[in-house]
């Protein structure tokens, strides 16, 4: 029997087993009786460019900067999707088959896209989900949630540094020749982020502690809040697949109020109508909030630009919200790099 090559989280945690392990062992059972008949993938050689096929683009950019010259990487999610909301095309579905390794972030962030995994798998194509080796005790697991995992990992950048090994390791497995490789450009990359990290803590660190509020369309910023000291409300939970109620939008209209919170913001992959509704009904109860910008949540900005990766896109958002609530941040971010026009203060 060929071995089973779809990852899921769970599968290596350094603590705890409960539900993601039972969810791989039913992947397992469901798919190990087809892999027999199954033709296996190649393994790239020195000479050859394997084509590797992610998800959003922050998934994306961890298996770039790892995979570098040695795997052409196609990512299926571009600059303003919804993840949570995803269903692959027809060519995503050709893609996807078509590819020699695949990668995913998991804990049902792509949730439209598990029966497209399985199959795949069945295909013989190694499936990773680059969230595999985060512990269960790290997770957040909101009640809003229906007993699901947050997803929003990457928000946290050192908790999102951890996937850059999963991937560093699938691929030494896929492409043993350029193993040395691997493990170097994903050691350059995880002192990029851990940079990045130490910037974003001072960044909003310097945030008045009474301004300290962070308010945007859905509840993308768990970790953020978590790992960077400042909390977070939103209109809608984590998914954005429901419908904000008018109930939520006036309870936070009175929080804003009550709280005298300076600025909102919101996504760039999130319809902003209800943070205009929450920004009209302040200004009804005589209180004038700001939408202090638009932050990337899940999905970066556009290819090609510095907000088009992922130490761009927290770049971005640590500058945009500091400068907008009070704080102090460079203008153009922490390296010069961003835009002169997506921060505001």
């Amino acid at each position: 029997m060929q071995h089973l090559m779809i990852f899921s989280p769970g599968a290596k945690m350094s603590t705890g087993v409960g539900l993601r392990t039972a969810i791989l062992v039913v992947l397992a059972v469901s798919i190990s009786g087809c892999q027999d008949s199954a033709a296996p993938r190649r393994q790239s050689s020195a000479q050859s460019v394997y084509t590797v096929v992610t998800t959003c683009g922050m998934v994306t950019d961890i298996v770039a900067n790892v995979a570098g010259k040695h795997g052409h990487v196609r990512g299926l999610m571009g600059e303003g999707v919804d993840p949570h909301t995803y269903k692959p095309t027809r060519n995503d579905q050709k893609a996807l088959l078509d590819a020699d390794i695949v990668f995913y972030s998991g804990l049902m962030l792509e949730g439209r896209m598990s029966d497209t995994f399985q199959r795949i798998a069945r295909s013989g194509t190694p499936v990773y989900a680059v969230t595999e080796q985060i512990a269960e005790n790290y997770l957040r697991k909101p009640p809003e949630f229906a007993g699901h995992w947050d997803p929003h990992v990457w928000m946290d950048i050192s908790a999102w540094s951890r996937c850059v090994d999963v991937v560093a390791k699938a691929l030494q497995d896929f492409d043993p020749v350029h193993s040395d490789i691997y493990r170097s450009n994903a050691e350059r990359y995880q002192t990029e982020l851990a940079e990045l990290d130490a910037y974003v803590k001072t960044a909003i660190a310097s945030i008045p502690r009474k301004q300290r509020w962070l308010v945007s369309a859905h509840d993308a910023f768990g970790y953020f809040s978590r790992a960077y000291g400042i909390p977070v409300k939103s209109v809608q939970g984590i998914s954005t697949e429901s419908e904000a109620a008018v109930d939520d939008i006036n309870e936070l209209v009175t929080f804003i109020v009550a709280k005298q919170v300076k600025a909102i913001f919101v996504e760039s992959s999130v319809n902003q109508k209800n943070i205009e509704a929450v920004v009209e009904g302040c200004r009804r109860k005589g209180w004038m909030v700001a939408i202090g910008g638009t932050l990337f949540s899940d999905a970066m900005g556009a290819p090609g630009t510095y907000t088009g990766t992922y130490l761009g896109m927290m770049d971005h958002n640590a500058t945009t919200i500091a400068r907008a609530l009070g704080g102090k941040a460079p203008a153009r971010g922490r390296n010069g790099t961003l835009p002169r026009s997506t921060t505001r203060q």
